[in-house]
């Protein structure tokens, strides 16, 4: 791996300011292609899901397909972009082996949605990133280089992809560091899952990034020249490559020369971005507008059923968290990173009564226990978990038992009641019985109720432990702590 370091000093790095731009190509979750029938399904056998229109055959017609068009709009809305009544798609052409149409049908002078934005965190405050433009488009297929005995010869081509229903977001040049890129990303990724329209799978290709990257001397207004950095198909690879061009451009600069504008790729094995194709025109693909397709009309009334349908965006339902429940910023942060958890915790937070207790028992146990899976997997149901929290609250049980009684609930999916029934695990609150046992704590222990009636009060925790103990963690904390304090006076 390439070390920044030795391509620029952080010193020479330090006098110059990145200035990024981001353009994310989002698959939609459609179940069939933007233009034709063909399924979309990720993993069928290669070259199985296509027809004449996304083969590119002569004389084939393709169809908008309403439902991608609802989730770009989504999309866009939740971008708080604003959605053109009046849109228009375009041929973009060039030539790649697994592009069987010769073009790419998208958008161009006249795309679905402009001028909206996203927030991201920065150093503990707020920046608004501005997002130009969202538009729509299909996929290419996919050339596969390897993984074949004569890969060392061919590339084969899979076009299963081609035509899938993408939309490109195209951000403001507002980003300033790998960080802020990182951010950013994450920021989209979560709204498009918020509002449904993608599962943003890097994996699968349903979230691609390209960069285009140029530095300047801080205090300059003029941008440098930029390069541009494709197919970064994942966020830490993203910020790697945006970390390592920076360093590049800045060498080149200091070393007296000009950074040339063009394409480029990141090797994920050496760590830096190589020279992929001279880019002398920001526009080398001769546009036009695609013949075959009417122009696209959103209506105010369409755009208004969209809008109606719109779940709450995660920024909105952190706000709600920390003035509804009166939760922490951070814990809000954590129960609104999906729309799942978001989901999961107020319906435990609505049976328990308590939401901080159910938030504690959501961020803590559960996301514990579950080790990084999806919330949607836990065998313990939100209502299960929300009583449990409902338990600890109103004094039935402690938080030692509450934990055990978990353990057995995750492991068997039964509710905290039966399993309380089951096997006598209730809080005892009884003072009879307490005393009992706070008796025998103190009779069993004469050296620490010597040191506590001479002044070290802090044994009071040892003695308070052997009775949670005894009672195999049954016992009141509180009624505990009150006995113990009266005995020993």
């Amino acid at each position: 791996m390439s070390s920044i370091a030795s391509i620029a000093t952080p010193e020479a790095i330090g006098k110059y300011e990145p200035v990024i731009g981001l353009e994310v190509h989002v698959q939609l979750g459609t179940a069939t292609k933007i233009f034709c029938g063909c399924p979309t399904g990720f993993g069928a056998p290669p070259n199985t899901n296509v027809c004449p229109v996304c083969l590119g055959l002569p004389g084939a017609l393709p169809v908008l397909n309403r439902k991608a068009v609802e989730m770009a709009i989504k999309a866009a809305l939740a971008m708080h972009c604003r959605v053109n009544p009046f849109s228009r798609f375009a041929r973009k052409n060039y030539f790649y082996p697994d592009l069987p149409k010769g073009y790419q049908i998208s958008q161009y002078d006249q795309p679905l949605a402009e001028h909206g934005w996203l927030d991201i965190p920065v150093d503990g405050e707020t920046k608004r990133i501005g997002v130009t433009r969202v538009h729509m488009e299909d996929d290419a297929g996919k050339s596969i280089h390897d993984g074949f005995k004569d890969s060392d010869r061919y590339t084969y081509v899979d076009l299963n992809r081609s035509g899938t229903p993408l939309i490109e977001i195209v951000s403001d040049p507002d980003i300033r560091s790998s960080d802020e890129a990182y951010a950013y990303l994450s920021a989209l990724k979560q709204v498009m899952q918020y509002v449904g329209v993608s599962e943003c799978d890097m994996e699968k290709g349903q979230l691609r990034c390209d960069a285009n990257v140029s530095v300047r001397l801080k205090g300059a207004e003029k941008f440098g020249t930029k390069a541009e950095v494709k197919n970064l198909n994942s966020f830490r690879f993203a910020k790697m490559a945006l970390d390592y061009e920076i360093a590049r451009q800045v060498a080149v600069l200091e070393g007296g020369g000009k950074v040339a504008q063009e394409t480029r790729l990141y090797n994920v094995v050496t760590g830096e971005t190589v020279g992929m194709r001279s880019k002398e025109h920001a526009h080398d693909y001769r546009y036009f507008p695609e013949p075959d397709l009417a122009p696209l009309r959103v209506s105010d009334a369409w755009l208004d059923r969209i809008r109606v349908d719109m779940p709450e965006l995660p920024a909105d339902k952190r706000h709600r968290f920390v003035e509804s429940y009166g939760l922490r910023e951070y814990d809000a942060q954590v129960l609104t990173a999906t729309r799942e958890i978001g989901d999961y915790f107020e319906k435990a937070a609505a049976v328990s009564g308590d939401p901080r207790m159910a938030a504690n028992w959501v961020n803590g146990e559960l996301m514990g226990a579950l080790k990084g899976r999806d919330i949607t997997e836990s065998p313990v149901s939100a209502e299960q978990l929300g009583e449990l929290a409902g338990f600890i609250a109103k004094g039935e049980i402690s938080g030692k038992l509450a934990k055990e009684i978990f353990a057995k609930m995750f492991a068997s999916g039964e509710s905290a009641r039966v399993i309380m029934d089951r096997e006598g695990l209730k809080q005892i609150s009884d003072t009879g019985a307490l005393e009992a046992i706070v008796n025998e704590v103190i009779a069993g222990n004469p050296k620490q109720v010597e040191q506590y009636k001479s002044g070290k009060t802090t044994v009071l925790g040892f003695l308070v432990g052997q009775v949670m103990k005894v009672s195999k963690g049954q016992a009141n904390p509180a009624s505990v702590n009150e006995l113990l304090r009266n005995k020993l006076q």
